[in-house]
């Protein structure tokens, strides 16, 4: 086998199967497939947004590199406008505020990611990488029914302005399944990033162009805002579960320690099968009490990694759980030769801030309640905060499983929902992804369909509620794995079908 590729969309995956085909690494393929994703996933990710990549390379090495949204504001005219509430509906009794507009906008990250991955870890030229996602946007693809189904919930933000309705309802109706959906000026953007490298989105014509309108609609982000845009790279979290290091996202962001946490804290209580998810939703509950005010400004403080998995503290937090016997996007990357690569980016739940001319749509994050709960407080240049938590799981220094998500909140409980049916059952990376999962946040534990009703009943019996969900949604995270089999080597992958998720294994 050449590999493995899992992603969340058909086209994202095939690109990056392609450059493993052509002799690529698991870099150069996520990449491409990162690249492809600004097209056939425009409603998740693209210029506009930021993300982070895990990369585990064959000599053992791990890099984890932060391309993620920072906070505008450097010389800002005066303080950025009002936001604009958004209801997002993921189902009839699932809705999530979210707020759009250019106050919400971040300075993004992605280009510059992308050329630095591809220049540090990469085998082949970014122009032959970004050549066929720059084809299929000058081309068009087609509508496939998971994208037409997130259209529909972003519908209010994709149609919120002229720029956006050009593009996803160009003839006054929102595209359907079927219809070709073109974005020439993502595709002249690609090929500009490809030819030239990032430096006209930082510095040059479109840096300027994407500062002066959205400063003029009260933004914030400033030309030197993204001059001064850096890439971050950091100390990867870690933590042990049965036998295994897993690797993940740390400080300033949340998800990846959250995850860490929990998977400590599992690994302490160590419940037998029939109890394990009753300990499960506990543990989530003891997790989000950890979620504190202090807990958000601590994450920019130095050694708060350190402190939050202290020993001391995760063995009280155990005893307190006690043993109850008592608008992102991810893709993994497996190559040949041992690598793998774990990367998340999103655009939030877009902007709808799209900049005339440029191929740029830009993120909301500053308007994103779970990533700013206290509101704007972030100094201009800092990080936002962020959920998303690409992940590797190492089985004896080599890759076992890399893993991450999409959804929100949602993303550290598919995450760790994953990791433990690799782990713990022993199921391959398609069928840890398609388990019923759930979620515990504000009191409600939310089940998909296929959960253990009896599991249930006893939650409910205890006085959890719960709320059984009559089938899979994409609510629930947008988990996209590629995984190792420890003991023949074989390489799976996972893609998760409530986001129209496909793996791809390249013989």
């Amino acid at each position: 086998m050449k590999g493995v590729v899992a992603a969340g969309h058909p086209l994202t995956a095939q690109a990056g199967a392609d450059v493993l085909r052509a002799g690529g690494n698991a870099v150069d393929a996520a990449i491409a497939a990162m690249l492809m994703s600004w097209v056939a996933e425009s409603a998740l990710t693209g210029p506009g947004a930021g993300g982070f990549m895990l990369v585990h390379t064959s000599g053992g090495e791990t890099h984890l590199l932060d391309f993620f949204v920072a906070a505008p504001g450097k010389d800002a005219p005066g303080p950025p406008g009002e936001l604009e509430p958004i209801d997002v509906h993921f189902s009839e009794d699932a809705i999530q505020v979210f707020h759009i507009g250019p106050a919400s906008c971040g300075v993004y990250g992605n280009p510059l990611g992308i050329a630095i991955c591809s220049k540090r870890f990469g085998s082949m030229p970014l122009a032959d990488l970004a050549a066929p996602a720059a084809r299929a946007a000058r081309d068009g693809i087609e509508v496939m029914p998971m994208v037409r189904q997130l259209f529909d919930v972003l519908k209010p933000i994709l149609t919120n302005t002229e720029e956006g309705r050009a593009i996803y309802a160009p003839d006054g109706d929102l595209l359907d399944v079927g219809d070709t959906l073109r974005m020439p000026d993502v595709g002249d953007l690609i090929d500009r990033l490809g030819a030239e490298g990032p430096a006209f989105l930082y510095e040059g014509d479109v840096a300027r162009a994407v500062s002066e309108w959205v400063i003029q609609r009260g933004g914030t982000i400033t030309e030197r805002d993204l001059a001064s845009y850096r890439v971050i790279e950091r100390e990867p979290a870690r933590a042990k579960y049965h036998g295994r290091e897993i690797l993940t996202n740390p400080p300033p962001s949340s998800g990846g320690i959250l995850i860490a946490y929990s998977l400590d804290l599992m690994e302490r209580l160590h419940p037998p099968a029939e109890h394990r998810l009753r300990t499960l939703v506990r543990v989530m509950d003891r997790t989000n009490k950890e979620r504190t005010k202090d807990f958000v400004r601590g994450l920019h403080s130095e050694g708060y990694l350190e402190r939050f998995l202290a020993q001391e503290a995760l063995e009280s937090a155990a005893r307190e759980v006690g043993n109850p016997l008592g608008n992102t996007t991810h893709l993994s990357v497996m190559d040949a030769n041992g690598a793998s690569v774990s990367v998340t980016c999103s655009n939030g739940s877009c902007s709808g801030v799209i900049v005339p001319g440029t191929g740029v749509h830009l993120n909301n994050m500053l308007g994103e309640e779970d990533l700013n709960p206290e509101g704007h407080r972030h100094d201009p240049g800092a990080r936002v905060p962020s959920m998303m938590a690409p992940t590797v799981v190492l089985n004896d220094g080599q890759t076992e499983l890399a893993v991450g998500s999409a959804g929100s909140n949602r993303i550290r409980s598919a995450i760790l929902q994953t990791i433990i049916n690799v782990v713990d059952r022993g199921r391959s990376a398609q069928d840890a992804v398609d388990a019923p999962r759930l979620h515990y946040e504000n009191g409600v534990v939310e089940a998909e369909a296929g959960v253990n009703p009896a599991a249930l009943d006893e939650l409910e019996g205890e006085g959890w509620q719960v709320v059984r969900w009559r089938e899979k949604n994409l609510f629930f995270g947008g988990v996209q794995a590629v995984a190792r089999n420890p003991e023949t080597g074989a390489l799976s992958g996972g893609g998760d079908p409530r986001r129209g998720g496909v793996a791809v294994v390249v013989d």
